[in-house]
């Protein structure tokens, strides 16, 4: 298992991670963390804790969307917020082409290409908060406001 530490994406999140906050680490899963209900149930802790790093397609561009795992991304309020009728979720080539991460591993941090992050404000009613690494395996935890900080996020109301 440890081994997944030494995959490309997952350094690189590492490096990221690291070079932000000394005393943030990659955990390694001996179960998938693919779903948030999977990372929750590793990790012992709520559902809503794990931050699901989601990729759209708007218009030409991609954005990236933090939300929690107990909630859904709501595509009217992107819709309303980014002032766009033509937004949809990016599809699993297009999500590896653009963040360098295959779907379920998808960290907040660490994509091939700069991206506008948007981070649902539901992820506020924890203090720590767990996001892919990654790989389905991998996972990081950081307190809410570094996750802000180290991703230079937005907090909206995007979630429903």
């Amino acid at each position: 298992m440890e081994t997944l530490l030494n995959n490309e994406p997952v350094k690189r999140v590492k490096s990221i991670i690291s070079k932000f906050d000394t005393s943030l680490s990659i955990t390694v899963l001996t179960k998938t963390a693919r779903t948030a209900k999977d990372a929750a149930d590793s990790l012992n802790c709520n559902v809503g804790a794990i931050v699901k790093s989601l990729l759209f397609k708007v218009e030409k561009n991609f954005l990236i969307c933090l939300v929690a795992g107990d909630k859904k991304c709501s595509l009217n309020k992107l819709k309303f917020f980014l002032n766009s009728k033509n937004i949809c979720m990016a599809n699993p080539t297009e999500v590896k082409e653009i963040t360098g991460f295959s779907i379920g591993g998808v960290s907040p941090v660490g994509h091939i290409k700069k991206l506008d992050i948007l981070i649902d404000k539901s992820l506020g009613r924890f203090r720590y908060v767990f996001a892919a690494a990654g790989h389905p395996n991998c996972v990081f935890k950081i307190d809410y406001k570094k996750l802000i900080k180290i991703t230079n996020g937005r907090e909206k109301d995007i979630a429903e």
